[in-house]
C-alpha cells in the first residue's frame, strides 16, 4: 500500500492521532501513585510511603526484580470489586484519549489471591470496566497471566478458580520474573489452557535468552511473544519469527527503565521491523515506566529516527497481532489510512 508523504515535523502528532491496538499492558502496572493513595485511604491500607512524591521517588529500578518488588507492594491497595473497576476504567479512559481502539489487558490473579482477594472480585471488576469501555467505543478484552516465579501447581489452582468466569477473558499468559523460570516450567498448564480454547501468549526474551522464546513457541505454543527483543541474538529464531509472522509486543520505555537497553537510541525496534517481524509498541506498566502508549511511540521514534512508514507498519501490526475479529481489524486499518491522508494534507494556518 502506497503511503502519503508525511512532513517530519508532523510525525509526533501523527503518532498520537493514529489508531492503534495495545496488546501488552498489565492493569496493575497502570496504578498511578495518586490512585494508590486514594485506594489506600478508601480501604484503610497503611502504605510504607509518606507521600505521593516519596512513592514516585522510589521508582528507580535497576532490573525487573527491583520493579516487581514495588509493583506488588502497590497492588496491595486493590481489595474490592470497585477497586478493580476503577483501575481498569481509568486506564481505558486514558487509552481512548490516546486513540487506542482495542486493548488486550493482562491481569495477575495470583497477586491478589495471595492477599485473600477472590478471583471473582478481580475478574468481575475488570470485566465490568471493559464492558463499559466497549459501550463507549473502545474494544477491550482480558488475558489472565500466571506468575512464573510461582509453581505450576499454583498456576493450575488459579486456572481452576478462574474457569467459572471463562467468558470474561480470552487468553492466558505468563509474566513476572523471567530469569530462572523458563516457559517449559508451565508446559502442562498451558496444554490444558489450549484444550480449553484460550489464546496463548507468553513473556519471553526480555531479560531471558532466545532459548526462552523457542520454548514459548514450541512448548507453550504461544501465538504471541511478549517483549521478545532478545531474539536478535539468534538468526534462526529471527527467520522463524518473520516467516511465521509471530507478533512481538515490544515495550520501549519499559526496556529502557529496566536497563534492557542503556538508552532508547540503542533500542532494536527498528531492526526487528527491518527484519520483517510483526513487532508492535506497547506501554507494559505505564504508571511505573514513565509513559502510556503514545509516549512510548514518540520517545522511541525521536531516539531512533524512525519514520512515518514505520509508524504505519507498527500500527498495522498491532491490529494484525490482536485477537480481534478480522472485520474489526479491517475497519481499524481503514481508519489508519484516513488518519495518514489527513496528516499528509497541508497543515491549516
Amino acid at each position: 500500500m502506497k503511503l502519503p508523504a508525511i512532513a517530519p515535523d508532523r510525525l509526533p502528532a501523527l503518532l498520537a492521532a493514529m489508531p492503534k491496538a495495545e496488546l501488552h499492558m498489565h492493569i496493575e502496572g497502570s496504578l498511578e501513585p495518586e490512585m494508590i493513595f486514594a485506594l489506600a485511604e478508601r480501604n484503610g491500607v497503611a502504605l510504607p510511603y509518606a507521600s505521593i512524591e516519596e512513592l514516585r521517588h522510589a521508582y528507580a529500578f535497576t532490573d525487573l526484580q527491583s520493579f516487581l518488588d514495588i509493583y506488588y507492594a502497590g497492588a496491595s491497595v486493590l481489595l474490592k470489586e470497585e477497586d478493580f473497576y476503577d483501575l481498569a476504567q481509568a486506564y481505558l479512559a486514558r487509552a481512548a484519549t490516546e486513540n487506542v481502539v482495542h486493548a488486550e489487558i493482562f491481569f495477575d490473579p495470583q497477586t491478589h489471591t495471595a492477599r485473600g482477594v477472590g478471583v471473582d472480585t478481580v475478574i468481575r471488576g475488570l470485566s465490568r470496566a471493559c464492558a463499559d469501555a466497549r459501550a463507549q467505543g473502545t474494544s477491550a478484552e482480558l488475558i489472565l497471566c500466571f506468575l512464573r516465579h510461582l509453581s505450576e501447581r499454583e498456576a493450575f489452582e488459579t486456572l481452576e478458580a478462574a474457569l467459572p468466569f471463562r467468558d470474561h477473558f480470552i487468553g492466558v499468559g505468563l509474566d513476572s520474573s523471567e530469569v530462572g523460570h523458563p516457559p517449559d516450567k508451565f508446559a502442562r498448564v498451558f496444554a490444558r489452557c489450549r484444550e480449553l480454547g484460550f489464546h496463548i501468549v507468553a513473556h519471553a526474551g526480555e531479560e531471558g535468552p532466545p532459548a526462552y522464546i523457542w520454548q514459548a513457541l514450541d512448548v507453550l505454543k504461544a501465538e504471541r511473544i511478549d517483549h521478545g527483543v532478545q531474539a536478535v541474538h539468534d538468526a534462526a529464531l529471527m527467520q522463524r519469527l518473520a516467516a511465521e509472522r509471530v507478533p512481538l509486543t515490544v515495550c520501549p520505555l519499559s526496556n529502557q527503565k529496566l536497563r534492557v537497553f542503556p538508552d532508547l537510541a540503542q533500542h532494536n525496534l527498528k531492526r526487528l521491523l527491518d527484519a520483517g517481524l510483526c513487532a508492535t509498541v506497547n506501554s507494559d506498566d505505564p504508571a511505573y515506566f514513565g509513559g502510556h502508549i503514545n509516549a512510548n511511540f514518540q520517545q522511541v521514534f525521536a531516539a531512533t529516527g524512525m519514520t512515518a512508514e514505520q509508524a504505519w507498519q507498527l500500527a498495522a501490526n498491532s491490529f494484525e497481532a490482536s485477537f480481534a475479529p478480522a472485520a474489526d481489524q479491517a475497519r481499524w486499518l481503514a481508519r489508519l489510512q484516513t488518519t495518514f491522508e489527513r496528516f499528509a494534507a497541508p497543515a491549516e494556518i
